[in-house]
Formats: structure tokens, sequence, C-alpha cells
């Protein structure tokens, strides 16, 4: 099966933080690959994968990366693919600087970039890009967006219900 998204972190620490975009593709039954690859460590493997994605027929990149998080315009440089920053949490800045790094990019070489380890909205956005030119995927979205709708109609129900305390109880056991 083709794969269609490409989820690129910039070592394997990330990973806690990425595996989120592909349980969220799992979901929605969109396929992909994961790898692990280095804008500075690895910069001509980072370089080669984003100029092959297109033609092996990914149509969107996730990239996730904490720190400098240059990887996403990395990828972004050497592709016309759409390209979603994942910045990561992974230091004493607590993703600040990454997510900076991530959305601060020059004229002609966008990044969309998600809120610091928001690989599942990264991953979202990617099934939306999609959908724009697929009908099931489309309603796939459709589907998730119910299901959530659905879920807060219901808390508020409960809340109504249960009232703050009760609420607060029965959730947390305070």
């Amino acid at each position: 099966m083709r794969k269609r998204v490409g989820i690129v972190m910039g070592s394997d620490s990330d990973l806690p933080v990425m595996r989120q975009a592909a349980a969220a593709l799992d979901a929605l039954e969109i396929s992909y690959e994961v790898r692990i690859i280095s804008a500075h460590r690895t910069p001509e493997q980072a370089a080669a994968y984003a100029r092959e994605a297109e033609g092996r027929g990914l149509e969107v990149l996730i990239a996730g990366a904490g720190g400098a998080a240059h990887l996403a315009g990395v990828l972004a440089a050497h592709t016309v693919l759409p390209v979603i920053g994942v910045p990561v949490n992974a230091g004493a800045l607590h993703g600040w600087d990454a997510l900076l790094a991530t959305v601060q990019m020059p004229p002609g070489v966008p990044v969309a970039t998600v809120a610091v380890n928001g690989a599942k909205n990264a991953a979202i956005l990617a099934a939306q890009i999609i959908a724009t030119g697929d009908a099931a995927v489309r309603e796939r979205l459709h589907a998730f967006k119910e299901k959530m709708a659905s879920e807060v109609a219901a808390k508020n129900e409960k809340l109504d219900a249960l009232g703050i305390e009760g609420y607060l109880k029965e959730k947390f056991g305070n």
C-alpha cells in the first residue's frame, strides 16, 4: 500500500510525541511511514528524503523536532509537498525554542506549525489537506468531528445532571 504521509523526527527521543500523529492517522485510515532523520546529524539524508517523497507518492510531511528544530524547514526547502512542523518540548525552554524555530521560516519556504507536542493536530491537518482531493478521507474527518461534538455534548449533559461537585467527584474521585 502506498504511504500518503511521512512522519519524520529528528531523534528517537521525539517518538513518544510523534506516535500521537501515527495514532491519529491510524484512526483516520491514512497510511504513513515513520523515519528518524536529523537535520543536523544526517543533513544529506534529510534533503534526499524530502526530494524523493513526492515521487514515492507521499502527499504531506509531518516533521517533529525539539531544540533548534530545523528539521521541518530543511524538509520544506527540498520539496513542494506541504510540511507540518511539530515543535517538541525537549529542554529547558519547554518547547518554546522549537516553536519559534519551526514557525519562523523565510519567505518562500512555508512550514505549517502546530502547538508544542501537537502531533495529533499535525496528523488531523495532514488528513484535511489530503481530504481536499479524497472524498473518503473527507467523510472520515466529518465522522471524527461529529464524534468529538457528541462527546462534548455528553459531558455537558452529565455536568447538567450531576452539578459541578458531582461531576468532579465522579471524574476525579475528589
